[in-house]
């Protein structure tokens, strides 16, 4: 069975690479810090007002913090959306599902095979806006150590570290998007429909979280858990946020896929 998913997973993932929406998606994460550092050449002020912001002229290392903060309101929940929620739907489009099927392939091994894609999809988006946001702010500020949220100094390469343990545990809350987007492609069977959701949904899980007399619940909120990273910019690191991220996580990951998995296991095929 493993063998087979990894299969399906590789053709998943070449059907991505085939899609322009698949290097839009890409190329516009890659391309957002890259704007972000220029404009900052530009002019004199910063954004002395998010996390890290003040000292974003001190090192690249704080670009790529600087700007996940703001791709966490829109941009990546939009880019990841563009993908999770066609992922399925597009065979309903296409008319191929049945076809695979027809290649003694279990629907199951199917489902895992497009989830697998979607998820990669999103930590490859991720990993490469904070690289090339790394690569812009060193050659705009250098290569220097990092000054944290507890106003400390940390060495360039321990702020590196901090920077990979960041985009992952940012992942985590995309994840949760890309698996909500893969249950609404699943259920809905249309590309447009399952995007738009998609987008409307995680835009309403953050502004859920500024309103007021939401305090109580704002901790278990999916938009939440994109501000978990602060924890490891804390001296000593906080877990609380981090720990609280993954298993909350976990939880939007798993209730949305466990419903598009039996969806999917009774989807009639044979009209399409």
């Amino acid at each position: 069975m493993i063998a087979a998913v990894g299969r399906i997973y590789e053709w998943e993932v070449a059907k991505l690479l085939a899609q322009k929406r698949t290097y839009l998606g890409l190329i516009s994460a890659m391309l957002v810090p890259v704007v972000f550092v220029v404009v900052l050449l530009l002019q004199s002020g910063g954004p002395n007002d998010v996390p890290l912001g003040r000292y974003i002229r001190e090192t690249g290392l704080a670009v790529p913090f600087v700007v996940l903060f703001f791709m966490s309101i829109w941009g990546l929940p939009l880019i990841t959306a563009l993908v999770a929620g066609d992922i399925v739907a597009s065979e309903s489009h296409n008319g191929t599902l049945k076809t695979i099927l027809t290649r003694s392939r279990e629907r199951g091994e199917i489902f895992a095979g497009k989830v697998l894609a979607a998820l990669t999809y999103t930590l490859v988006v991720v990993f490469a806006m904070g690289l090339v946001g790394l690569i812009a702010g060193s050659i705009a500020w250098g290569f220097h150590p990092l000054t944290s949220l507890s106003g400390s100094k940390v060495s360039a390469g321990h702020g590196f570290g901090l920077l990979v343990a960041s985009l992952a545990v940012y992942t985590l809350p995309l994840a949760g998007i890309a698996a909500f987007g893969l249950m609404l492609s699943t259920i809905t069977r249309n590309s447009a429909a399952s995007v738009v959701g998609t987008l409307m949904w995680a835009l309403l899980m953050q502004l859920v979280g500024v309103l007021p007399g939401t305090e109580s619940i704002r901790p278990y909120l999916l938009g939440t858990q994109f501000d978990a990273w602060h924890g490891f910019l804390r001296t000593p690191a906080d877990w609380t946020p981090v720990i609280r991220a993954v298993w909350v996580c976990a939880l939007y990951i798993a209730i949305p896929l466990f419903a598009a998995y039996l969806v999917f296991l009774r989807r009639d095929v044979a009209g399409e």
